[in-house]
C-alpha cells in the first residue's frame, strides 16, 4: 500500500498535474503522428496501434502517466492501491531512466526528428524521465525498497524482450535497430539486450541505496 503522507501542497499537486498532462500529452502526439502515418498511406490503423504499443518507451510512458494520474486522484481503487505501492512507482521509475539513457546513447544519433516528431520525441524521452524522477524523489515514500524488489522489476524488460523478438520474427519488423536479428543476428542481439539488462540492474540498485539512504534521513 502506498504509505501515508500529508496532504500535498498546492504546488506539489501542479507539480503533478502538469507532469501527467505532459505525459499523456507527449503519448497523444506519438499516436496521432503513427496513425496518421499509416493513413496518409492506407494502411491498418489497428496495426498502428499495436505498432504504437509495442515502444518499450510508449509502455514505459504510459506507466508513467497512469501513476501520475492515480496520485491526483484521491478516490481509493485496486489500481490506486497497486500503482502507488513504493516498489511499484519505483520500478518504473527505473524503467523510464532506462528509457532516457538507452535512447540517448544507442538512438539519438541515428535520426534527427522535426517539428511533432521533436516534440513528442522530446517529451516521450527526456522530460518525462526527469519529471518522473523528480515526483519519484519527492513524492514516493522513501526506506521500503529492498534488493529482492530488483527480482520483480527485471520481469518487464525480460517479458517485453521476449514479446518484440517474437513480433519481429513474424512481422519481420524490429522497434529497435539493437534488437533487429535480421541485420545482426541472434547472437549480438542477445548481447545487446544483456547489457541494456545490465544497465537496468544498476540503474535499479543506486535508486535502492538512494531509497535505503533517503529512508534513513526520514527516519524509517
Amino acid at each position: 500500500m502506498h504509505a501515508e503522507q500529508a496532504p500535498y501542497s498546492d504546488r506539489m499537486r501542479a507539480f503533478i498535474a502538469v507532469a501527467a498532462l505532459l505525459g499523456w500529452s507527449g503519448l497523444t502526439i506519438q499516436m496521432y503522428l503513427i496513425l496518421g502515418m499509416r493513413w496518409a498511406v492506407e494502411a491498418s490503423l489497428l496495426g498502428g496501434l499495436v505498432s504504437f504499443f509495442s515502444f518499450f518507451t510508449v509502455l514505459t510512458n504510459t506507466l508513467v502517466a497512469v501513476v501520475l494520474t492515480y496520485e491526483l486522484n484521491t478516490r481509493a481503487s485496486k489500481g490506486r492501491d497497486f500503482f502507488l505501492q513504493p516498489w511499484v512507482s519505483s520500478g518504473i521509475a527505473v524503467s523510464i531512466t532506462v528509457v532516457c539513457l538507452a535512447y540517448s546513447l544507442l538512438l539519438r544519433h541515428l535520426w534527427q526528428p522535426q517539428g511533432w516528431q521533436f516534440l513528442a520525441d522530446e517529451l516521450l524521452h527526456d522530460v518525462m524521465p526527469v519529471l518522473f524522477l523528480l515526483y519519484w524523489w519527492l513524492c514516493v515514500p522513501k526506506g521500503m525498497l529492498r534488493l529482492k524488489h530488483i527480482g520483480l522489476w527485471v520481469i518487464y524488460p525480460l517479458v517485453y524482450f521476449a514479446y518484440a523478438l517474437l513480433r519481429g520474427h513474424s512481422l519481420g519488423q524490429y522497434q529497435y535497430p539493437f534488437i533487429d536479428v535480421a541485420r545482426l543476428g541472434y547472437p549480438q542481439v542477445f548481447i545487446n539486450a544483456s547489457g541494456i539488462l545490465m544497465g537496468f540492474v544498476l540503474v535499479s540498485l543506486v535508486l535502492v541505496g538512494l531509497d535505503r539512504w533517503l529512508g534513513r534521513a526520514d527516519g524509517f
